[in-house]
């Protein structure tokens, strides 16, 4: 699927789910304004038996007490907001204080005052009604597209999916949605605790001391709570690589590197008041820019790294699957390192695919990388003279149509400056610790950075893998507030159901 066409597939379903919604609403309030017709569909009759109380008042006033009551509770629930109800109520009140020829006086125009209530109730139910089918009428037509388009999308992926779900291990159905509940929580958690903080370092001042404090320490409390739920979770709902490409649909990005590296990749810099996105996660939102990164996991690992949607290879049989997925991928991204596999991964990518699908990370301060990679290349890549340092990545190299690299090296982003930003400095330190700082340089920032122009300077470009990477940041509170909506308006629409079956 092109990426024009996915973003028109992603605007039909967004359009779709919330004229769904709309539709559903529309039909829970039709259902209600319904209901309510038909529940005062009685209301002559209890009319009746309120005028014959009242009539017989003086012949049983306990009686005809007791009926007034029951008449009077019954329109009270049931009669709309309108003349009858009104009359009702009053007629009761005169009676209940012996003015029982006053209530009847009242009572004299309720059978007329019924039947407009009674027509305004019809008007009700055909207006939520018309409404009703305006909205299901386009719910349905723009599902069909909806549906065909994510059939589309799937099966533009079914030849690589093919491919890795038979390396992804077995999970019990339950886990993802169990475990994406919890990440959920943490996210709201963490947007409420951001919101919190933020409130009480910036309107603080105009509470008393004691009600500052609880307030601060409640954020902070949430944001702890939160990071420790996420820390459990995400990692437990992550996509499989086979998930994660049926869920894009494009040809993915083939994300190669030693197991070694992925306790460095792993690592959470502080490049906001609380990031919880790993630098693998922040180089896979760059990249996802291209299709999803999908990447083999380490064997025997009890939870795969985030980032890079993981599979599993065998140890003694993996070459064949990894040639397979060079030819289906459309980019290959190879973290450089001294392990035998990666320089046989580099020389098969080097010889068997295009040379601006490999894109290499190499990484700083490594001896012997600069002359084994030489040996793949036509020209000297001159890598020595960039990777002194001991960074992350030191040097992003991307290939021309004839194979000659293309060396990047990685730097600061100018303007920029490293910080450390933790929850108690973000308690203690206020706007220093602003929630979107975007002049932060943190080594994922910096690499994505050197990755874009390396890419730029063989004619790739994509403009949103900065973007992307920093988006992969902040996206913890974005996730948190959206949750927060979803949820309140899922359970308002869940109430009104409710109501419309009686049983709320």
């Amino acid at each position: 699927m092109s990426s024009g066409l996915r973003a028109v597939a992603r605007l039909i379903t967004a359009i779709t789910v919330v004229t769904i919604y709309i539709a559903l609403h529309m039909a829970v309030t039709a259902f209600l304004d319904l209901r309510a017709r038909d529940r005062f569909s009685d209301a002559p009759a209890h009319a009746a038996a309120f005028v014959s109380a009242l009539d017989h008042y003086a012949d049983g006033p306990v009686s005809a007490r007791a009926h007034i009551l029951r008449s009077d509770a019954w329109f009270e629930e049931n009669a709309p907001l309108g003349e009858s109800q009104s009359t009702v109520s009053s007629a009761a009140d005169h009676a209940e204080e012996g003015r029982v020829s006053l209530a009847r006086k009242y009572v004299a125009g309720l059978t007329a005052e019924i039947e407009k209530d009674q027509a305004g109730l019809d008007r009700e139910v055909s207006s939520s009604t018309a409404a009703a089918l305006y909205w299901a009428v386009p719910a349905g037509v723009l599902l069909v597209p909806t549906l065909w388009l994510r059939q589309r999308r799937r099966s533009g992926a079914a030849e690589v999916v093919d491919v890795v779900s038979r390396f992804v291990p077995h999970q019990p159905w339950w886990r993802r949605p169990v475990f994406l509940v919890g990440s959920w929580v943490g996210y709201g958690l963490f947007a409420t605790g951001t919101f919190t903080v933020t409130m009480a370092q910036q309107r603080g001042y105009e509470l008393p001391l004691e009600a500052q404090v609880l307030l601060l320490l409640g954020g902070l409390g949430a944001l702890g709570a939160s990071v420790l739920i996420l820390r459990h979770c995400r990692p437990r709902s992550a996509r499989s690589a086979a998930q994660a490409l049926l869920a894009d649909g494009r040809q993915p990005v083939l994300y190669l590197r030693s197991f070694a590296d992925d306790e460095t990749a792993a690592r959470v810099d502080d490049g906001a008041p609380v990031n919880l996105h790993s630098r693998e996660e922040q180089l896979a939102g760059a990249l996802s820019a291209f299709g999803p990164v999908i990447a083999v996991g380490r064997p025997g690992e009890p939870l795969p790294h985030l980032g890079a949607a993981r599979f599993y290879l065998p140890p003694d049989d993996w070459q064949p699957v990894v040639l397979r997925l060079m030819e289906l991928s459309q980019l290959i991204v190879l973290g450089l390192g001294l392990g035998e596999g990666l320089w046989w991964e580099v020389g098969q990518a080097r010889a068997t695919q295009p040379a601006r699908k490999l894109v290499l990370l190499a990484p700083g301060g490594l001896p012997g990388v600069a002359e084994r990679l030489d040996e793949h290349l036509p020209t000297p890549s001159r890598l020595d003279e960039v990777t002194a340092g001991g960074s992350w990545i030191s040097a992003v190299i991307a290939f021309d149509l004839d194979g000659t690299p293309r060396v990047h090296p990685v730097g600061r982003v100018p303007g920029a400056t490293r910080r450390r930003s933790t929850l108690a400095r973000l308690a203690a330190r206020g706007k220093e610790a602003g929630l979107m700082s975007t002049t932060l340089s943190t080594p994922a920032h910096e690499a994505v950075r050197a990755l874009k122009a390396a890419l730029a300077s063989v004619g790739i470009r994509r403009r949103t893998m900065v973007l992307r990477a920093s988006f992969a940041m902040q996206t913890a509170l974005a996730k948190g507030v959206a949750l927060v909506v979803t949820v309140g308006l899922l359970l308002w629409l869940v109430i009104r159901a409710l109501q419309a079956l009686g049983l709320w």
